[in-house]
């Protein structure tokens, strides 16, 4: 440890960026999307190019690994390693148009944001939206538009590199020695790389050895670019960049399997499709369960394999026009739409959709792509052989690569990858078509590629890193493909009823990464201002693994580096529904928090907060100039002078509805209340409240108090059980307390059945309208609505933008990610800047863009932090239904 410690020391002395080498950064960083775990020495995140170089040399200085990472969401464990990683994602983003279709960009840069504009760059994996275009050349990545524009190596034309040994220079202008040493390595060994390397459009496998061959323009860019880390330091890279087509159309083909689809691809590629997609309908079953893509996967024509065909050209007509000339050539009947998002969607949720169970290690093979069909069904009969019948089947068809994800058992694990490399080396294919190596396939090469073509593997890494410290362990002298994998941790008790455990909670979380995006949906807010791993939603699960893990985060549930990192979590349940495979941080830090302070002091916010439908009994309490535990940088809301529940009065006229009246609602804004009674009373219902007070246990629950939670739910329950066993609706109006009562409470509640039909029988207000088709009043004009978060992830907002357009407004609902005030998270201390941000980020830019609108938010929090941030005042759905048309929603 004294090495690391100097090692640490001289990094934070030279090094400007951040120099981490704590507990909770190490356990952020032990994995990637793959089956394996390494836990890193340190992890450095350089402010700049020269820092990060400059990292590289000080480990050079101590003879210490070094691995560079983007993203994160390798497949093949070539993102985690015993080393120093190097995290490119955070500042090192800057890239500069050269005018000439290049740009030459830093490695920490999103394809997305390098793809803005007229120009894109060529290459598409399914993680566009936050794969790092370091990361697309340490794997040659590939997706689904190289069957158009090839794969990232075919598009880098120089890289500016750094070996561990201090060599710093363009791969079109290196040493002479070096360039001396390349060329001997491809004149000795060119006859062995021409007859070894597969001819298919996806080899991936291996070092790109063939570009060196004179007759491929003896490139060595390209043949860096798929070397994972293993042989340079990547520092800018100058990329060609291609026109982006301005529409584009997708034709669904539909087959009776997805062999019958894999052997239709060749006769479809000579159409010069953009992208040329296959997948079975196990994906589509899996997706289905998962609620991913319903829409788009409604449009599929019948069968049991597709293929979807994308087109591009100047007009969506002209785009579709080629789809059905296509189509009529060769004799199919497609569906065509020019909604090429919501149908590639299907395609790039299937790592999420098909995790869980299912393991990468083979989930990345290419074969020539007239073979495809052939080596499908013999690498099902293979899966059905081990016992892994249930994976399914898809991929890029168009250039013969395949993903699937196998229920791996782990004594069979080596059996069975090692039978289907010898499969695909039958077929003339390669182990990998666009994920790389790494540690689940290094030690398969010599099957492959032969004694010779290894030789002259070893002799260039050996001239690009003698010292193997460049990700050691992969690809070169590699660890075997069973080392390291994650082992299961231990199971613990909890008071939330989580269906296989909490330690298959903190293993479910697949690695891809879409915590990671930018923009879109809701999760995660934290991580889009800190831009910090442990700040994502997969950083949060993998600190919570090593928790139960024990041995680089210990004390369990007293961890101080596990409630550093969910400190800043908004709890907005965002996660729930955006995640691919629903982890659920929210749930997991109300579990962690309920275990962290039990026997102890809380924060006093927790009490604060935590207990705030008690005080609301109390209104005097929160009318004191400061509330103890609680920031001083936001106004609190102040209680109403009359609560709702103590002059409610309603006419009985029809079918009776019961109104729950939230804490919120009910003592801080019950003009929220009446106008909804107002509503369904105008509607035809009979509206009444329950016979005593009632709370969800909310604010118990995010604030961890799970003990006290269960007994207000309990309670909440028993009031209600005449109205339960009456069969009338509950409707709820706080977004947050209807979800609680959805989902937590059974959850919380598992074996009461009062609980049970509780959380069936409530519903939101627009939910309740739009079932019985009420007619709303006419309210035309510009509306803008924010979802509030809970509701997005748990019951939707599908109805309320029903009800809204059939009042003849001109509704948009917001895409704008979360409010940033969530509930208590807001009023912490400490919290304030960053709530403040996560608004700032998409929502308040949005709404002061539209300052003729009435904005319609029916979350308290949202109302809260739009007021305090805008000056505009929001308001609930029923309070709009309530009203007549008026001007902007602004406060005097």
């Amino acid at each position: 440890m004294a090495l690391f410690d100097r090692l640490h020391d001289a990094l934070r002395a030279h090094v400007d960026g951040e120099v981490r080498f704590d507990r909770g950064t190490r356990a952020a960083y032990s994995t990637d999307a793959s089956n394996y775990r390494e836990v890193p020495i340190g992890v450095v995140v350089p402010r700049t190019i020269e820092d990060a170089a400059l990292a590289v040399e000080i480990c050079a200085d101590h003879d210490v690994p070094v691995l560079s990472r983007g993203g994160g969401t390798s497949l093949a464990g070539q993102c985690c390693n015993t080393a120093v990683v190097v995290d490119w994602s955070k500042y090192c983003t800057r890239f500069l148009d050269e005018g000439d279709g290049t740009v030459v960009t830093e490695p920490g840069t999103v394809l997305d944001d390098l793809s803005r504009g007229g120009l894109m760059f060529g290459p598409k994996p399914a993680t566009h939206n936050h794969c790092t275009i370091g990361g697309m050349i340490g794997n040659d990545a590939c997706g689904a538009t190289a069957q158009a524009y090839g794969k990232t190596s075919d598009n880098v034309l120089d890289l500016e590199v750094l070996t561990y040994e201090g060599a710093r220079f363009w791969t079109s202008r290196p040493p002479e020695t070096l360039r001396t040493a390349v060329d001997a390595i491809a004149a000795d060994h060119g006859d062995a790389i021409r007859a070894r390397f597969p001819k298919i459009p996806r080899r991936v496998s291996g070092y790109g050895l063939d570009a060196l061959l004179p007759e491929n323009g003896r490139d060595l860019a390209k043949a860096l670019v798929g070397s994972e880390s293993t042989l340079v330091t990547v520092l800018r890279a100058r990329l060609k960049m291609v026109p982006r087509p301005k529409a584009g159309a997708v034709a669904i083909l539909g087959f009776r399997d997805v062999f019958e689809a894999a052997d239709a691809a060749p006769s479809i590629a000579p159409y010069g499709p953009i992208a040329l997609e296959g997948m079975d309908d196990r994906l589509i079953a899996y997706e289905r369960a998962r609620r991913l893509n319903l829409d788009a996967i409604d449009r599929l024509p019948k069968g049991g394999g597709w293929l979807v065909v994308q087109f591009g050209a100047d007009t969506p007509e002209e785009a579709a026009a080629l789809a059905r000339a296509m189509a009529a050539d060769l004799g199919v009947r497609p569906v065509v739409t020019n909604d090429v998002a919501s149908v590639a969607a299907i395609r790039e949720a299937a790592v999420g959709a098909t995790a869980g169970d299912a393991w990468p290690g083979w989930e990345d093979s290419a074969v020539p792509p007239e073979r495809l069909g052939e080596y499908l069904r013999d690498l099902r009969r293979l899966q059905e052989d081990h016992g892994y019948g249930a994976s399914s089947l898809y991929g890029h068809f168009g250039h013969g690569c395949v993903h699937t994800r196998i229920p791996f058992r782990r004594a069979d694990y080596r059996a069975f990858v090692e039978e289907a490399a010898d499969l695909v080396v039958s077929y003339g294919g390669s182990f990998s078509g666009e994920h790389g190596d790494g540690l689940a396939r290094g030690e398969l090469w010599p099957r492959m590629f032969g004694d010779e073509v290894m030789t002259a593997f070893v002799r260039f890494k050996r001239l690009f890193d003698p010292r193997n410290r460049m990700n050691p362990g992969r690809l070169i002298d590699p660890d075997r493909l069973d080392d390291h994998l994650k082992p299961r941790p231990p199971e613990v008790q909890t008071v939330f009823a989580f269906r296989d455990g909490f330690a298959a909670e903190t293993t479910s979380c697949a690695g891809v990464g879409e915590c990671r995006r930018d923009t879109g949906g809701v999760m995660c807010p934290s991580f889009r201002v800190t831009r910090d791993e442990n700040h994502s939603t997969r950083g949060r699960a993998r600190l919570l693994y090593e928790m139960l893990q024990g041995d680089v985060i210990t004390g369990g549930w007293r961890s101080e580096e596990v409630k550093d990192a969910l400190d800043l979590c908004l709890s907005c349940k965002g996660c729930r529904s955006d995640c691919p495979v629903h982890v659920d941080m929210a749930t997991y830090k109300a579990e962690f928090l309920h275990h962290h302070y039990k026997g102890r002091i809380r924060p006093l916010s927790h009490y604060a907060l935590g207990w705030l439908p008690l005080w609301a009994r109390f209104p005097l309490l929160l009318r004191l100039p400061r509330v103890p535990g609680l920031t001083t940088e936001r106004p609190l809301p102040r209680p109403a002078r009359v609560r709702f529940s103590d002059t409610f009065r309603a006419p009985k006229r029809g079918p009776e509805v019961l109104l729950l009246p939230d804490t919120f609602t009910d003592n801080f804004t019950p003009r929220v209340a009446v106008a909804a009674t107002r509503v369904l009373s105008r509607a035809g219902f009979s509206v009444r409240l329950p016979r005593a007070p009632i709370c969800c246990g909310l604010t118990w629950i995010s604030t961890g108090q799970l003990g006290v939670a269960r007994h207000v739910l309990r309670r909440t329950a028993r009031i209600l059980r005449d109205d339960l066993d009456a069969g009338i609706p509950f409707v709820g109006l706080e977004p947050s307390c209807t979800a609680v009562l959805r989902s937590d409470a059974p959850e919380l509640l598992p074996g009461d059945p009062d609980v049970r039909r509780l959380a069936d029988r409530t519903r939101t207000l627009a939910e309740l309208l739009d079932d019985h088709d009420v007619d709303p009043p006419h309210l035309p004009g510009r509306v803008v609505t924010q979802p509030h978060c809970h509701q997005h992830a748990i019951m939707g907002a599908d109805a309320d933008l029903r009800v809204l357009r059939r009042t003849g407004a001109d509704v948009t609902r917001l895409d704008a990610g979360c409010c940033g005030l969530a509930g208590n998270f807001g009023f912490e201390p400490g919290h304030y800047d960053l709530s403040m941000a996560v608004a700032e980020q998409a929502l308040f830019p949005a709404l002061r863009a539209e300052p003729q609108a009435r904005v319609v938010a029916d979350g308290f929090s949202c109302r809260t932090q739009i007021e305090h941030g805008t000056g505009i005042h929001a308001v609930h759905l029923a309070e709009f239904l309530a009203s007549q048309p008026s001007g902007p929603g602004r406060s005097p």
